[in-house]
């Protein structure tokens, strides 16, 4: 049973349909419910290079189904990732591989999971057919258990052809509250909607006698998905190359399943200072509620591999009207989930536990996030173990290496000497400002820095009384990252974000 297979139809207890039997779920206890504005404990939120996935919520956890982000011969097996806060995933490697498909060979795609009477289903495309002579198309596997392990319920592909223009790729399934079920897919911007039948492993016929019915929106490449809330239909799909800076995520509104489908608006694209190529998503519900998430892959700033995609969520907010908002994508971390995944290090020693960042006594050891902020906001909780040093947040950084100023970029730091420091350092230190504080050592301190334009304020504790503040026009972009010098140091609840 998928989370966006149903309406929200209470906030005290959801009335879920499966099968076509109305389900009752107790209550989401409302210290389990997860109410984040993005990945709290970072993006991406597993580790791999993973593409398109698709979500559903089976017996209290949260599932996410990808595609292996490698080269076409290489896509010959999907793994899985079940969440019980969408915070500690746990990785359910090879549910479905080519071995237990006759027909399939290579391009394992798009995996679009659904549970209906007892029996859980895995949609996939399989060999990236160019045209009908060829074999593959969308298949369907089926299991007893979410995790797996998918057989192939056919020994053939449901979809093996080319209809109304449309690649049979990226399919996604939806069953609506009166108990039908919908396939919806395409690629080469063109896409259709087919019925299932209850079995779910054949296709019905729309009241017209027709089994295809085209529903192409504006701009459509590939990538469908299907949800529904308050009563509404709300169609998604991507636009643009899947390579290319310009992949991105538009949707449709609509009073029926089968549409029209007019495009509303782009909600989801890369911002150049967290992520490109953001596209191929899904959309999931927290139970009980009118919390949502989109689940999409992008690519990091710094990767230029077109496979190199990673799996992300931010959450998703609608209007009064209906209409979703465009999604913004935050750049948080609680280390709350155990790693330090988008983290890269440049010497020291670095660990994720106990829900913080942990690194070991160095001369300038650092660790950066694949960022490229300009002006921004940035704050840390900062623990600098001492005696002596200082630890704090590198931010504009370019240029990074291993060794103690090897960097472009500015840094400031608590001192358990009793001093905060802001300088930039280019193969050499340049000190900027410094302000005497009463800190002491393995106490913990909220770091805030405002980097705009030419202006650099430092803030400590009260965050609305900056403790530095300086003009200095050396550097006007690059990537966010934690710093010591002469301490050991843990950090906790980072953010960044665009400085408005």
């Amino acid at each position: 049973m998928t989370a966006r297979t149903h309406a929200l139809l209470a906030r005290s207890c959801a009335l879920l349909l499966a099968g076509g039997l109305l389900v009752t779920l107790s209550p989401t206890p409302a210290a389990a419910v997860p109410d984040y504005t993005t990945a709290e404990s970072g993006n991406p939120f597993v580790d791999g290079w993973y593409a398109d996935p698709d979500t559903a919520y089976y017996g209290g956890r949260y599932w996410v189904f990808p595609t292996t982000s490698k080269a076409y011969a290489e896509q010959t097996y999907l793994d899985a990732f079940s969440s019980p806060d969408l915070i500690h995933w746990t990785k359910h490697p090879k549910v479905l591989s080519t071995a237990d498909v006759s027909w399939a060979e290579y391009a394992v795609w798009a995996p679009a999971p659904v549970e209906r009477n007892g029996k859980y289903y895995l949609y996939f495309a399989a060999n990236d057919i160019q045209n009908d002579a060829q074999l593959g198309g969308i298949g369907v596997a089926v299991s007893d258990r979410p995790e797996g392990p998918y057989k192939d319920a056919l020994g053939k592909p449901l979809v093996s052809r080319f209809h109304n223009g449309a690649q049979p790729i990226d399919q996604d399934v939806f069953i609506d509250d009166d108990g039908q079920a919908y396939m919806y897919y395409g690629g080469w911007h063109h896409a259709n909607v087919v019925k299932l039948n209850p079995d779910m492993t054949s296709l019905g016929t729309f009241p017209d006698g027709t089994t295809y019915k085209e529903i192409t929106p504006e701009n459509y490449t590939e990538g469908s998905f299907m949800f529904k809330r308050n009563g509404r239909y709300y169609f998604m799909w991507s636009e643009g190359g899947w390579t290319g800076p310009d992949y991105s995520v538009s949707y449709a509104m609509s009073e029926s399943p089968t549409g029209p489908f007019r495009k509303i608006d782009k909600v989801l694209a890369q911002d150049p200072a967290v992520a490109r190529g953001s596209g191929h998503n899904s959309v999931v519900n927290v139970p009980g509620t009118d919390i949502w998430y989109i689940v999409y892959h992008r690519r990091p700033l710094g990767e230029t591999d077109g496979n190199h995609r990673q799996l992300a969520y931010d959450r998703l907010h609608f209007n009064a009207d209906g209409t979703i908002r465009r999604v913004e994508m935050r750049v948080r971390d609680n280390f709350a989930d155990g790693n330090a995944l988008g983290w890269k290090p440049y010497g020291g020693t670095w660990s994720a536990a106990d829900g913080r960042y942990r690194a070991g006594h160095s001369l300038g050891g650092k660790a950066l996030l694949d960022t490229d902020f300009a002006d921004l906001t940035y704050d840390a909780d900062v623990t600098p173990q001492g005696p002596g040093g200082d630890a704090g947040v590198t931010f504009r950084v370019t240029r990074p290496a291993v060794g103690t100023d090897s960097y472009s970029g500015y840094y400031a730091g608590i001192g358990t000497d009793g001093k905060v420091v802001l300088g930039r350092a280019d193969g050499r230190w340049t000190p900027l400002a410094s302000r005497s504080l009463p800190i002491a050592p393995g106490s913990t301190h909220r770091l805030r820095v405002t980097a705009v334009g030419t202006s650099i304020k430092v803030y400590v504790d009260d965050l609305t009384t900056p403790k530095i503040s300086v003009t200095d026009a050396t550097y006007t972009s690059g990537a966010t990252g934690v710093r010591v010098f002469g301490t050991a140091a843990s950090f906790d609840n980072v953010a960044v974000w665009p400085a408005r």
